[in-house]
C-alpha cells in the first residue's frame, strides 16, 4: 500500500462522495423525523410559515451572517428610547362627528396604546393665506381651523395618551404652480417655519413630540418631481429651528423614509438618502430619527440582514448609519408598522405583501417583542393604522392595513395588542435612562435637571425606603448612581439578594458604572433600588448581555 500521500487523488473523492451521501441520508432523516422543529428554527430566522419559502430564504439568511452586520453601539445613553413603546395611527381629523374621536380615543386606550401620531395638515389648518386660521370652506358658516385639532389634543389628555404631530400637506397659496400636488414643499421654507411655530407655540406643554413632514425620499410625498435629501434638510432645519424656538422643550423627529431599494430619481433608496441627509448637515437639525418598518412579505423574526431584502429587519442598517456618523445618542422610532391583510382574491393587487388577519394578530405582538428584547435604541411604534372614517378605500390595498373597520367592529389584531400590552413590563439588554417606562418610582423621586448628568438629568430622593422598582431579563445589572460629597447610601436588590453602595466621594461624579449583579441566568429578574439614608440619585441602568 502506497504511503498516504501518494494514494490515488480519486480515493478522497471516493470517501468524500460517501460521507457526503451518508450526511445526506441522515439530514434526510431527521427532516423527516423532526419537520416541524426544523420548520419552527427556520421560521425564526426567514420569517416565513411555509416550509418551501423557508427553504429558498434560508440560504439568503447564511449569506447575510457571512457579511459584516451592521454597528448598532447598544449600550451608550440614548435619549427617547426608554418610552412606552406602544404607538397608534390616526386619522381623527377625519371624522365628522366629535363622539366618534372620542369613541377611537377611549378603544385606542383600553388596547394599551399610550400614543397617536396624528397628522396635523397645513391644509387644514392655515387654509385661505398666510396668518389666516379661520375655515371658510362651508360657508356661511366661519369657524377657528384649530377647533378640531384642539380638541383632539385635549381628549388624547384626558385618556392619557400622549399626540405625535405630524406637520405637513402644505396649502395651495404656499406654491406658484396651480397644478402642483398636495404633498409638494412649500415655494418659501420660511412660510413653514411659521406654520410650525405657530403649532408649536399653540400647543406648548400639550405636545412635545413633532415629526417633520413624511417619506420624503418617495413619491409622491415631495411631490411630483424629484426627491432631493439636501432640500428636505432645508426643510427640517426651517422647521426644527422655529419649532425650538416656540418651545425648547420640544423634540423634533426627522421624517420616517419609506423603505425602497430603487436610486431616483422619484424614488430613492432610504439609506443612500439617508446619508445625504447627514453630508448635508441634518445631524443638528433632528432629535429623533424615524423609519416606516413594515413586514411586507415575511414576518417579523425575518433575520435576514441583505440591504435589497425589504423586511422588518430594515432598521438595523438605518442603525448602522446613525452610529457611523457619529448619531448613536439618538433614538429611532418607527412611525408605522404593520402587515397588510388584504383578503386572499381581492381584485387589487397586494402591493405590500398578504397575510391573514390572524397572521396579523400573531405578527404584531412579536414584532413590538422582538423590538424590545434587540433594539435598545427603538422607541415608540406606531401601528399602521387603527380605522379609517369610511369604507371609500375598500378596494384598495392600503386599506387592509386597518385595526378596526370604519363602522368600529374590531379586527384580531386588536384583541391581540391588547393582551400583549397588559403583560408586565420588561427591560431588556440595554443602557436606559431612570425614568424608564417599565420603572415604578415611589412617590419621593424628584427630577433633577444637571448638564453634568447623562443626557442632562437624574431622578434623585432623599426619602428612606424610597424605591425604584422594574423587572429585567439580562445576565447581569449596572447601576448609574450619582457619587458626590455628602451623599447618602443606596441598597440595590436582586432576586432578593441586597447589596449596600455609599455614595459619598470626594467630588461629584457622573456617568459611573456600579456593577451590581454578573452571571445572571436566563429568565426575568426583580430589581429595586431604595434610599437608605442620604440623599440618592440614580443617573441610569444597564442591564447586560
Amino acid at each position: 500500500m502506497p504511503p498516504p500521500s501518494h494514494r490515488p487523488r480519486h480515493t478522497f473523492r471516493n470517501v468524500l462522495l460517501i460521507a457526503t451521501l451518508a450526511l445526506l441520508f441522515v439530514c434526510a432523516g431527521s427532516l423527516v423525523l423532526n419537520r416541524a422543529a426544523i420548520s419552527g428554527y427556520l421560521g425564526g430566522v426567514t420569517g416565513e410559515d411555509e416550509f418551501s419559502k423557508q427553504a429558498r430564504a434560508f440560504p439568503e439568511y447564511l449569506s447575510g451572517i457571512a457579511r459584516q452586520q451592521p454597528r448598532t453601539d447598544d449600550f451608550v445613553p440614548i435619549a427617547h428610547n426608554g418610552v412606552n413603546p406602544f404607538g397608534v395611527n390616526t386619522f381623527l381629523n377625519q371624522e365628522v362627528e366629535p363622539q366618534k374621536r372620542a369613541r377611537q380615543l377611549d378603544l385606542i386606550r383600553d388596547a394599551g396604546f399610550k400614543w397617536i401620531r396624528q397628522e396635523f395638515p397645513w391644509e387644514d389648518i392655515e387654509i385661505h393665506g398666510k396668518g389666516d386660521f379661520d375655515d371658510r370652506r362651508n360657508p356661511p358658516a366661519v369657524v377657528s381651523a384649530w377647533d378640531k385639532y384642539d380638541g383632539i389634543v385635549r381628549m388624547a389628555a384626558e385618556r392619557g395618551i400622549g399626540v405625535i404631530a405630524r406637520l405637513s400637506t402644505p396649502p395651495r397659496w404656499t406654491r406658484s404652480d396651480p397644478n402642483a400636488i398636495a404633498t409638494t414643499p412649500p415655494d418659501n421654507l420660511n412660510d413653514y417655519g411659521d406654520f410650525v411655530a405657530a403649532v408649536v407655540s399653540r400647543y406648548r406643554g400639550q405636545i412635545r413630540y413633532y415629526q417633520i413632514w413624511n417619506e420624503p425620499n418617495v413619491y409622491p410625498e415631495w411631490g411630483d418631481r424629484a426627491v432631493s435629501p439636501e432640500g428636505y434638510v432645508d426643510l427640517l432645519k426651517a422647521g426644527y429651528t422655529r419649532a425650538k424656538q416656540a418651545d425648547p422643550e420640544a423634540v423634533i423627529i426627522a421624517a420616517p423614509l419609506a423603505p425602497t431599494i430603487e436610486l431616483g430619481p422619484r424614488d430613492m433608496n432610504d439609506f443612500v438618502f439617508l446619508q445625504r441627509m447627514y453630508d448635508a448637515g441634518a445631524k443638528d437639525f433632528f432629535d429623533i430619527l424615524s423609519v416606516n418598518d413594515y413586514g411586507l412579505w415575511s414576518g417579523p423574526s425575518d433575520r435576514r440582514m441583505r440591504p435589497r431584502v425589504l423586511n422588518f429587519a430594515r432598521p438595523l442598517y438605518v442603525r448602522d448609519i446613525m452610529v457611523r456618523n457619529g448619531d448613536a445618542g439618538k433614538a429611532i422610532w418607527a412611525s408605522e408598522i404593520g402587515w397588510n391583510a388584504i383578503p386572499e382574491g381581492h381584485p387589487a393587487a397586494p402591493a405590500f405583501g398578504r397575510v391573514s388577519d390572524d397572521d396579523l394578530a400573531r405578527y404584531m405582538p412579536a414584532a413590538y417583542q422582538r423590538a424590545q428584547a434587540e433594539w435598545p435604541w427603538m422607541g415608540v411604534m406606531s401601528y399602521w393604522f387603527f380605522k379609517r372614517a369610511s369604507d371609500a378605500e375598500r378596494d384598495q390595498s392600503f386599506y387592509y392595513f386597518r385595526m378596526l373597520e370604519p363602522d368600529f367592529t374590531a379586527l384580531p389584531v386588536y384583541a391581540a395588542m391588547q393582551a400583549y400590552t397588559r403583560q408586565k413590563p420588561i427591560i431588556y439588554p440595554g443602557y436606559f435612562q431612570e425614568d424608564h417606562w417599565a420603572i415604578s418610582a415611589s412617590d419621593g423621586w424628584q427630577t433633577v435637571k444637571d448638564a453634568r448628568a447623562v443626557l442632562g438629568a437624574y431622578r434623585q430622593s432623599s426619602t428612606p425606603n424610597d424605591s425604584l422598582t422594574f423587572t429585567f431579563q439580562g445576565s447581569g445589572l449596572d447601576v448609574v448612581f450619582v457619587r458626590r460629597p455628602g451623599a447618602g447610601v443606596a441598597r440595590v436588590n436582586v432576586d432578593g439578594q441586597p447589596v449596600e453602595f455609599n455614595l459619598v466621594a470626594s467630588d461629584t461624579r457622573f456617568g459611573e458604572r456600579t456593577s451590581i449583579a454578573r452571571g445572571l441566568p436566563g429568565g426575568p429578574h426583580t430589581a429595586r433600588i431604595e434610599v437608605v439614608s442620604g440623599s440618592v440619585g440614580v443617573d441610569g441602568i444597564l442591564v447586560l448581555r
